[in-house]
């Protein structure tokens, strides 16, 4: 499952750079999303692989700050990947004659220059928060990885100032970027319901459909097994939850992407064609 998450991102990613017909906004913030499934994967995959194989089930506290750090960093980011790609396709949808000036390559840039910043900073806020506490008793994390919210539990700190600070800082960003893709498709919602037709309900589902997925995987998941579970403990929705995060949707984003998509699609041919032309 790994090694498909890892090649199936690269592969989009090599198909947008190599392919002149993806290289609209779209594209562009399809392969930072790309790029950002790989590097939630990889931050724990091998780890756990590695000690599934050692049966050493331990981690030295650099690399647990470390991977708290770049967690969230990633988590982040493919949350306001997702908003952004949403408002994309609103433009896309309602206000096609202006698409080209309204997401001009500046604009695209900008964008996900500012999903970086903010999710860099997200990330190093709740980890220097995290970084000043003490730990004692027993080190075992109810976890296969460095969860925020496990470490957090363990501490025989205050952690009121962490908890405050994740449910202000942390739930305004969830709800911003969750409210930019709500927003995003009521807005498609009601333009397409506004002369309803067969012709323009397929040009939007073809348009929209495979983020939509995408979006709903990435939300849905959170959602089944956080609010919906009944039949398991606690533990076993953190653990199922974070295989959701690191492992399954990072997995099938590409095949998503791919399967739904004429252009993807397209791009793959023309590479393969190419690769056994130099055969």
């Amino acid at each position: 499952m790994y090694l498909t998450t890892v090649l199936g991102n690269l592969l989009i990613i090599l198909l947008i750079r190599l392919d002149s017909c993806l290289h609209t906004p779209m594209y562009f913030f399809l392969s930072h999303l790309a790029f950002s499934d790989i590097s939630i994967s990889s931050i724990m995959v091998p780890k756990t692989l590695m000690n599934m194989h050692t049966q050493q089930l331990s981690i030295s506290y650099t690399g647990c700050i470390s991977q708290v750090y770049f967690f969230v960093v990633f988590v982040s980011l493919e949350t306001l990947l997702l908003s952004v790609m949403a408002y994309d396709r609103y433009v896309a949808i309602c206000q096609p004659l202006h698409y080209t000036t309204i997401m001009r390559q500046e604009l695209c840039v900008s964008l996900v220059a500012g999903c970086w910043f903010f999710s860099s900073f997200h990330s190093l806020l709740h980890t220097l928060l995290f970084a000043q506490l003490s730990f004692c008793g027993d080190s075992t994390i109810p976890d296969y990885f460095c969860d925020l919210s496990a470490l957090l539990k363990m501490s025989c700190s205050d952690i009121s100032l962490n908890e405050l600070v994740i449910f202000i800082e942390g739930g305004l960003l969830f709800s911003l970027s969750l409210g930019g893709v709500l927003g995003s498709y009521v807005r498609i919602g009601t333009s397409v319901l506004r002369v309803p037709s067969t012709k323009s309900l397929f040009k939007a589902f073809s348009t929209c459909g495979s983020h939509l997925l995408v979006v709903s995987l990435y939300y849905g998941t959170t959602a089944g097994v956080y609010f919906f579970s009944s039949s398991s403990t606690s533990r076993d929705k953190d653990m199922i939850a974070s295989v959701m995060y690191t492992v399954v949707t990072p997995m099938l984003n590409p095949f998503i992407y791919s399967l739904r998509n004429r252009d993807i699609k397209q791009a793959l041919e023309t590479f393969v064609n190419k690769v056994n032309f130099f055969k």
